[in-house]
Order: C-alpha cells, then sequence, then structure tokens
C-alpha cells in the first residue's frame, strides 16, 4: 500500500514538473517572438509568402520566378524554428543583425539554388554562390554558437 502512495507522489510530482518546463518553454517562445531577429526573418518570410501566392494567381509553381521564392522560403522557414529554440536565457543573441544575417543568407541559398539548376557544381559562379553561404552559415552559427 505504501508503495501506491509512493508513486501516486511521483507521477504528481512529474506532472507538475512536467507542467512547470511547458510555462518555461511558452515564455521563452513568447520571448524570441519579441525579438528584433524573429521580426526580421518573420517579415522576409511574409514578404516571400505573399509574392508567391502573387505569382502563382498567373503562373504555376514550376514558374522559375515561383522556384526561386520556394527556395528562399524555406531557409527561413527552418530559421524560425532554430530561433524558437533559443532559451531565454540566450535571447540577447536575437539581434537585428543576426536577423538580416539569416535573411541575406536565405537570399543567397536562393541564388545558389538557381545557379545549381543552370549549371554543374563545378562551375565557377556555382562554387562562388556556395562559398558565400558558407560565410553566412558560418557568422549565423558563431552567434548562435
Amino acid at each position: 500500500m505504501l508503495n501506491k502512495y509512493l508513486v501516486t507522489a511521483l507521477f504528481g510530482l512529474l506532472l507538475s514538473t512536467l507542467a512547470v518546463v511547458a510555462q518555461d518553454r511558452r515564455a521563452d517562445v513568447q520571448i524570441v517572438k519579441s525579438s528584433a531577429a524573429y521580426a526580421e526573418v518573420l517579415l522576409r518570410r511574409t514578404e516571400v509568402q505573399a509574392e508567391i501566392e502573387s505569382l502563382l494567381q498567373s503562373y504555376t509553381e514550376t514558374h522559375p520566378k515561383v522556384v526561386d521564392l520556394r527556395s528562399e522560403l524555406t531557409p527561413l522557414e527552418r530559421d524560425i524554428e532554430r530561433l524558437m529554440a533559443v532559451r531565454s536565457t540566450e535571447t540577447a543573441k536575437l539581434t537585428s543583425a543576426l536577423g538580416k544575417l539569416i535573411v541575406r543568407r536565405a537570399s543567397l541559398q536562393s541564388e545558389f539554388d538557381r545557379l545549381a539548376r543552370s549549371y554543374s557544381k563545378d562551375h565557377p559562379e556555382v562554387k562562388r554562390a556556395q562559398r558565400r553561404v558558407e560565410f553566412f552559415d558560418a557568422a549565423i552559427a558563431e552567434v548562435l554558437k
């Protein structure tokens, strides 16, 4: 009988701990959403989504401009998820400059994807574009380290 009460107490403690963790995570998310970096990335993602929707009124998904915008949208969405994973104790990193780095890297990624569709991976322009993306990736990683 003692074991039953002990298990019940431990289960209750576990549930209350999980509730506190969930509440802390919601607070972290709110802090991230109020950051300058999140606002920069959200702004660009919204602009790209709106432009895609506008283009789809006249063109198909295979139109080059739509394809280019989708290749820019993908890293922006991935980076929003990455920003959401930042803890509240590290939100000082979420500056406007970080947001601009992320937005610029997404643009460069789109340019790289466009070139990679047109040329071989060994073409000098493709290599240069890939290197530019790598520089921005490294800078973003350094800030979020």
